[in-house]
């Protein structure tokens, strides 16, 4: 893909101009460091690994239909407050106190809800889970922008990249496999041993910076506020819209005028107090915006992707958990094999044009698989999911290079928080609006199907009767009733997969008018940086 033309001559801006001065990392910094890694991938991954056991777990605790989504729900709201004030915590706490606080009280967490009693229980852990849980990812993208020298971070952000991407991917394949192989408890007792072991590992190995208490002189308690109202508000809107028909029910309707309402309000906290616990100011650099817009795009195709896929596995193809998780591994395994190319690529290319490639390569698995049919098998899944695995880490990389790179060291911690709040909201947003659509196309599909299948017209009719003579006897009571079912049956199946490829190919468009933004991207110098950005 060949980038537009800039409009005037410009010198690339070299990446981190102001990182510190390089210094060899001890194996000790590396230890630490990779159990920080290890820490952030189980907070990502718990966002999915329940994904494909909702039933189980439904039937576990005597929860309703309408109430098990909760579990899921509970933990991204958590999740999706407490990463922007990550940054704000960090500086205030250390970042390695921060982590040690988050990851036990994760480990924690997760246990409680494998001894939930009920519906509500466990949406009380699984909401503390998310909160407590959340600051471990930005916290590690921060560390690798600040602990490495400039040479390393390319294979850094690789290794980051690679976690963050991987966990959403494999979270139905693991949570399907311990929910076949064991029980729906191991969803969560499975943190336990891994979580110790990093809590331990980070208290031994990482450096502490100290705490910084005089950052509580102006405490902006009301930015708390404003940030859970909006965002948690907002969670609860995209979540519980389709089910509830949008504003047409007084409670949807009251809690998106609270979201609107605080976001209004934390504009104006933020841009105006002295020491905003969430600093909106990083937007002001035009790449870190653009960036964000990117990484919006790239957490509704991962997390709309892992979302849609094996929907149309369970519903269309009957596949159990099990079965929806070894056809999902592929991504997986071409995300793992793309990653040292785009390590390479993202020292040696220009970032927006390795972005623009990765962006029109995922569209492009997007699209490939918007021709699905009921038909389709393992094989026929593949080439999609594996254009879109590779396509992966040709987006995350440069996304993070282009988003972080140019910033100052001291705005880091706080504008990693923003971007990897994004990338969920992305997220959230996409699968609110999937979901909408999904219904939406699927009643307009089958109601267009059935009005050309009716008993008037010849090919129908014969069909009927065939199916009546083949269920005679089987069901000597109503055998023409037995012939109608199946053609609903069918008719239902069909429409359903028709959605799925409107779905699919919405998605596949929006990556499509996500590289308009290219242009608007101001050039960096990879070799600045080692191509490493953050």
């Amino acid at each position: 893909m060949s980038t537009a033309p800039e409009v005037r001559p410009e010198t690339p801006v070299p990446l981190t101009p102001k990182h510190p001065a390089e210094r060899a990392v001890s194996g000790r910094d590396w230890i630490g460091f990779m159990s920080m890694v290890v820490g952030m991938f189980m907070a990502i991954l718990d966002i999915q690994i329940v994904s494909s056991s909702l039933s189980q777990i439904q039937a576990g605790i005597s929860a309703g239909s309408d109430e098990v989504s909760w579990v899921q729900t509970a933990y991204l709201i958590a999740e999706v407050i407490m990463i922007p004030l990550s940054g704000w915590l960090a500086r205030l706490l250390s970042t390695r106190t921060l982590f040690l606080a988050s990851c036990i009280t994760f480990t924690v967490m997760s246990a409680a809800c494998a001894f939930a009693w009920d519906i509500n229980s466990m949406i009380v852990f699984r909401a503390l889970q998310g909160f407590l849980g959340g600051a471990m990812i930005p916290t590690v993208f921060a560390t690798s922008f600040m602990l490495f020298p400039q040479r390393q971070q390319a294979m850094v952000s690789v290794l980051v990249g690679l976690t963050a991407t991987m966990a959403p991917t494999i979270g139905p394949t693991l949570g399907g496999w311990l929910t076949q192989s064991l029980t729906w408890h191991w969803l969560f007792l499975i943190n336990v041993g891994p979580g110790l072991f990093v809590t331990l590992m980070v208290f031994l190995f990482v450096r502490g910076e100290g705490p910084r208490w005089e950052m509580l002189k102006g405490f902006d308690g009301w930015g708390i506020l404003f940030v859970a109202g909006f965002l948690g508000c907002l969670e609860y809107v995209l979540e519980e819209g389709t089910r509830n028909d949008w504003f047409s029910d007084h409670v949807i309707t009251t809690v998106a005028v609270i979201s609107g309402t605080s976001f209004l309000l934390l504009l104006w906290r933020e841009l105006t107090v002295a020491h905003p616990v969430v600093d909106l100011r990083a937007f002001k650099d035009r790449n870190f915006l653009i960036g964000c817009c990117f990484s919006f795009i790239l957490g509704i195709g991962l997390y709309g992707s892992v979302y849609v896929i094996p929907l149309f596995l369970d519903e269309v193809k009957q596949y159990d958990s099990l079965e929806i998780g070894l056809t999902m591994m592929v991504t997986g395994i071409f995300q793992f094999m793309s990653a040292p190319l785009a390590g390479i690529l993202v020292k040696k290319m220009d970032p927006r044009l390795m972005l623009g490639l990765g962006l029109a390569c995922f569209g492009g698995g997007l699209y490939l698989n918007s021709a699905i049919t009921a038909d389709w098998g393992y094989w026929d899944m593949f080439l999609p999911q594996a254009v879109r695995g590779m396509a992966l880490m040709l987006c995350f990389l440069p996304i993070n290079q282009l988003s972080l790179g140019t910033l100052p060291r001291e705005e880091v911690q706080n504008a990693s928080g923003l971007y990897n709040l994004m990338r969920n909201l992305g997220g959230a947003i996409g699968l609110a609006v999937i979901n909408n659509e999904i219904v939406s196309r699927n009643a307009l599909h089958h109601l267009r199907l059935a009005e050309r299948i009716t008993a008037a017209r010849a090919v129908v009719q014969d069909q009927l009767n065939a199916l009546t003579d083949r269920f005679d006897g089987r069901f000597a009571t109503d055998a023409a009733g037995a012939a109608r079912a199946l053609i609903e049956q069918r008719l239902m199946r069909q429409s359903l997969v028709l959605t799925f490829d409107d779905v699919l190919l919405m998605m596949a468009l929006v990556f499509v008018l996500a590289l308009l933004l290219m242009p608007f991207v101001r050039k960096v110098d990879p070799a600045a940086a080692g191509g490493g950005g953050y």
